[in-house]
Order: structure tokens, then sequence, then C-alpha cells
């Protein structure tokens, strides 16, 4: 509803009474149509009627009517009914030039043209020959008018309008003349907006609000456009509710998709101009330089004020630093007079040491036979290891200011309380390994003879196997053979106190070897150091060497191999193969601060751990295998 304003003051229609009486002036109010003529006058400042405008109006359409011109379309008479949704309608009513601007005054006119020219019966008057019922091409026109007379048809039919340009400028095109390539796109797209007020490309001197605005409404695009004039099936030539429903579905689908691919070809042309836009490369280069700027002076800002602090903390970081370089200076020496103290200690053992060792090489060892000088030059470095500096400068004293026998006296008196001291530390480490022992029966529970009686043969043997079978072992089973299985049955093989053991009772002695505490972990191993030189024949060497040679003399037979020995041994073997010559020589050689026999043990001691493991492991198979 058209709301007006009132009339202005001043400004009115006069109404008067009858002449016989006197006529009287009132103020009213123009509505309707007369009102509206009233306001077209006032504006235009004419005196012309409602109806003179009207009139006026009406000429005005008669004259746009004459003055439209329609185009003859050549094909109209080839065209097939039955293919009337391929058809360009405006064409066929002579609009092909006007097309989406056509209004419905000029569709009526054109179809009254069309249809006084194509009517059969004045082709059948004028002699010309006539398709029977719908197959002649008058049907077309009439198709034509129905699509375009009716404002939901038309619309969709100018969605799908077969003369617009859909494409879409490349960034390669609109290098060196971007306003003039896009400017006529978007103008050519903008029909499709809901919004009305599109906003314009711009040129080159388009501030930055109005092109934020241009391309905030493109991103942001609302299109009327639709695809309904495509779809493939009617719902009207279904013969039943679900295969409307059906065809509905389908439809939907259809348009769905078109929609989405007609907004990405818009969303493309978008991207496409904003990337190619020099204005937005302009304003980002303003906003780059304003930044810097600002960025500039507040880090200057920031400088100052760091300058400012600097000064001021100068001279406190001046005397932190004396006072730290002189607390230093006093830490550094203190260590020096710590370290000097130390040594001259070190040294003065040292001395003592090789006191001792000489006063017992001078009295002969105390002794005339062989075996009994060897065990007193054993005895002889135990005292040497563990007695501190005053006990043996106290014995020193006394072996040189005494007479042989007392100082042997005194010698074998302190060697039986170096011995008693081992001795019970010994058997502390055995009552701790012990009690380590019960309680990891305890918590772990292990049944029957499995989860007891493990003597220290056992339990160097398990160490043997943990490492020998490590966790991530491919234990060669295709059966599910776990490692704890493997090594309880290395362990029934390999042990000499007949006790069978499981998987369970490995795991829970296993675990309480791990909660040892260190003394009785090094007691352990050095229980099985100890093992392996009897079993490797570790003996003192023979009698033609001298008890110095003997006791000092280098021995690398027992030094344990490391990592990167074990690594270059390895790689030897593999770059010297058996068929070389001089093979060990070569191999010793490749391996810094081993000899040939070194090398040759200890590849035998690896060939016999393979073999123990591959034995191992197929004696878990068989036993699998029985079970099955």
């Amino acid at each position: 509803m058209l709301l007006l304003p009132s009339a202005a003051d001043g400004q009115g229609t006069a109404i008067t009474h009858a002449l016989t009486s006197a006529s009287t002036l009132c103020q009213v109010e123009p509505v309707g149509r007369w009102f509206e003529a009233f306001v077209k006058r006032r504006n235009r400042n004419a005196s012309a009627s409602f109806q003179e405008l009207e009139d006026k109006k009406e000429l005005s359409e008669e004259s746009e009517d004459e003055e439209l011109q329609l185009e003859e379309f050549p094909m109209l008479k080839t065209l097939d009914p039955k293919d009337w949704k391929n058809q360009d309608h405006y064409a066929v009513l002579g609009l092909g030039h006007v097309r989406y601007k056509a209004t419905q005054r000029q569709i009526k006119a054109a179809h009254k043209a069309m249809v006084l020219k194509h009517h059969p019966d004045k082709r059948k008057a004028a002699g010309e020959p006539i398709k029977e019922g719908d197959n002649d091409y008058f049907t077309c026109i009439t198709k034509a008018y129905e699509m375009l007379s009716d404002p939901v048809k038309r619309r969709a039919f100018n969605s799908v309008d077969p003369t617009f340009d859909n494409s879409v400028p490349s960034k390669s095109e609109a290098k060196d003349n971007f306003f003039e390539v896009f400017s006529p796109v978007f103008e050519r797209n903008s029909r499709w907006s809901n919004k009305k007020n599109v906003p314009k490309l711009g040129d080159m001197n388009s501030s930055f609000e109005d092109v934020d605005a241009f391309y905030s409404f493109w991103y942001n695009f609302d299109s009327w456009r639709e695809f309904s004039y495509l779809d493939e099936e009617e719902k009207e030539k279904a013969e039943c509710r679900d295969e409307r429903r059906w065809i509905e579905k389908q439809n939907r689908a259809t348009r769905a998709q078109r929609k989405k691919e007609e907004m990405n070809r818009i969303r493309t042309l978008v991207d496409n101009a904003y990337s190619c836009d020099p204005r937005i490369k302009k304003f980002k280069e303003e906003e780059k330089a304003k930044k810097e700027a600002e960025k500039k002076a507040k880090a200057e800002a920031k400088r100052k004020e760091q300058e400012a602090k600097e000064k001021q903390r100068q001279a406190e970081l001046e005397a932190a630093r004396l006072a730290k370089e002189k607390e230093e200076e006093e830490v550094r020496q203190q260590a020096l007079l710590a370290k000097k103290e130390k040594d001259i200690q070190k040294k003065a053992i040292k001395r003592e040491r090789q006191k001792l060792r000489n006063s017992c090489k001078t009295w002969n060892h105390f002794s005339d036979n062989e075996a009994e000088r060897v065990k007193m030059m054993e005895e002889v470095e135990k005292l040497c290891d563990r007695l501190e500096l005053a006990s043996l400068q106290c014995l020193n004293e006394t072996l040189t200011s005494s007479t042989k026998e007392v100082g042997k006296a005194a010698l074998e008196k302190q060697i039986e309380e170096i011995n008693e001291q081992i001795r019970k530390e010994k058997e502390e480490a055995e009552a701790r390994m012990r009690q380590a022992s019960k309680n990891a029966e305890k918590s772990t529970g292990g049944g029957g003879n499995g989860g007891k009686n493990w003597s220290e043969d056992d339990l160097q043997l398990l160490i043997k196997a943990v490492n020998l079978f490590p966790a991530g072992t491919n234990s060669s089973c295709n059966i599910g053979c776990s490692r704890w299985e493997v090594i309880a049955n290395y362990m029934n093989i390999h042990s000499s106190s007949g006790v069978k053991r499981t998987a369970k009772d490995v795991i829970g002695k296993a675990k309480s070897l791990q909660k040892l505490d260190p003394h009785q972990k090094d007691d352990i191993n050095k229980k099985a150091f100890d093992k392996f030189k009897k079993e490797h024949g570790v003996v003192p060497q023979a009698d033609n060497a001298t008890p110095s040679e003997r006791f000092e003399g280098p021995c690398t037979d027992f030094t344990p191999w490391t990592t990167e020995e074990q690594k270059l041994l390895e790689q030897a073997l593999k770059t010297y193969p058996v068929n070389t010559p001089e093979r060990w020589e070569k191999i010793a050689d490749a391996v810094p601060g081993r000899t040939k026999k070194d090398c040759m043990k200890r590849y035998k001691e690896l060939v016999e751990m393979v073999k123990a493991k591959k034995a191992a492991q197929e004696q878990v198979l068989n036993a699998s295998r029985a079970k099955k």
C-alpha cells in the first residue's frame, strides 16, 4: 500500500454548496488516484488532470509498441514442436534482440503479431500446407508465449539463457588491462543478484572502502539463478505419487549440483579479479608501509627505553660482575688447593704402596717357597688396594725400623684384618642376596621347585640367558614361542641343578633380580666374572716369568670386549673372508688393542653363543610341536 504525504499548507480542493446559499471554503485532503494525479501535477508544476496523465501514459505505451521491431527468426518453420525445451523462446517471438529486458506488454504484442502472421488458419487460407495436430511449428510460438508470459517460467528460462556468456577471464588475460576485461563480466553477472544496487568495479582512483564493499558484495553474492528449466523429468508425467516423489528428488539433486557449480564459477571470477586487481596490490603496499613505519617507530621508542634502562643498570651489572669474578676466583683457588692436596695425597699413597712392595721384595716376601711368595705378593697387592695412607705409613715404618720377624708379624696381622673385613663384606652381600631372593619368591609366589632353590650357578645362568636372548629377539618359531619359554628351555638344558624351570618361574626371578640394589648386582656380576675366569682357565703365568711380570704385566686376555671393539671385529670378519691369506693377522690389525689370539678366542665364543641360542630355539619348537 502506497502511503502518500498529506497536502501542504495553502493547497487543497475547494467544495462549494448550492448557489442559493453562501459559499464556504473547506480544507480537505485528496485521496485515491486523484490525489496521485494531484501530486504528479504539483511535482511537475503541471495543471493536467489525472485522466490526461493516464491518456498520456497509454499513448506512450502504444508508441512503444508501435516502435517495437520484431526480428524474423529464419529457423522458425524448421522447429520441432516436440523439442520445444531446446528452442530460444525470445527468438521464436522475434524478441531475440531484447531478450530478458522485454516487458510483458512487448511479449504480448510480439505474440499477437506472430499469431496474425503464422496462425494455421491464415496460412491455410493462403494455400500453405499445414501439418496435423501439434506437429505444426505454430505450437512452438504458443509454447514460447506460455513460457515468457508466466513470471515463474520466464525466470527459469532466463536462468539458462543460451546466449548468456558464462566464461570467466583468467589471470593472464587481465594482466595489463584489468578494468577493461573484468568490468563487463561483473556487469553481465550482476543480473543474477537478488539484491539491488549492485556496486560497480570502479577504477584505479576508487577508495579502499569502495573496493572493500565491492569484493564483500561479490564474495557474499546472493544469486537468484536456478536451473529448474533443465529438469530431465517432469513430475506431471508420473503415473503415481511415488514416481513423482522420485522425480522431484532427482531434480532437486541435479539443481543443487548446478547451483553449486554456478557459485563456484562466481567465486572463481571474484578470486581471479581479486588476485589481479592492481588496487589491492596498492592497498597492501600502503598497509605494509604503514605497518613498517609503525613498527619502526615502536622499535625506535623501545630502543631508546632500553638504552635508558641499560645506562641505569650499567653500574649494577659492573658491580655484580666484579663480585662474581671475585667469588669465582676464590672458588678456583679453593679447587686448586683441594686438587693439590689430593695430588699430594695420591702421590703419597703411591709412594707408600711402592715402598711397601719394595720392603716386601727386600725381605723376599718373607718366604723361600715360590708358591708362598706368589700368595704373599697377592696379599700385598690386596693391602695396597684397601689400606689408607695412615695405615700404609704405619706399616712401612714398622717394616723399615724392625727385624724381619717383627715386620712379618705386623704384615700378617694387617693381612688378617683385611681378609676378615673382606669376609664380612662378602657375608653381608650374600645375606642381602638371600633376603632379596626370599622376598622375590614371596612376591612372585612361584610354585613347586621352579620358584625355589635358585643357586648361584642358576642365577648366573639366568643372567647369561637374559643377555643371550634380549627383548625383541626373533625366536624362529612360527607357532607362538615366547622369549621366556626359550630362556627357560635354555636353563633346563644347561643347568646342573636338575630343577626344571617354567617361563613363569624365569619371569618372576628376573623381576626380583631387577629389584636388587646396586651392591647385590655388583656381587652377582663379580661372581659371574670369577666363574668365567675359572671356566676359561685364567691362572697365573708360568714359573719362567718373574713375579713382577705375573702381577704387573699387561693381560689383554681378561679385558672385556667393548661395543666398539665388537663392531670392529664383526666388520673385519666380513671384510676378510675365510679364504683370505693371513686372515687373522689382518683382523687383529683392524681391532686396536687386540691380538690375533684375542680375536680368535672371541670368535669361538660368539660361535658357541649362536649355537646355544639355536639349540634352545629348536628345543622349544620341538616341545611346542610335541604338545600339538
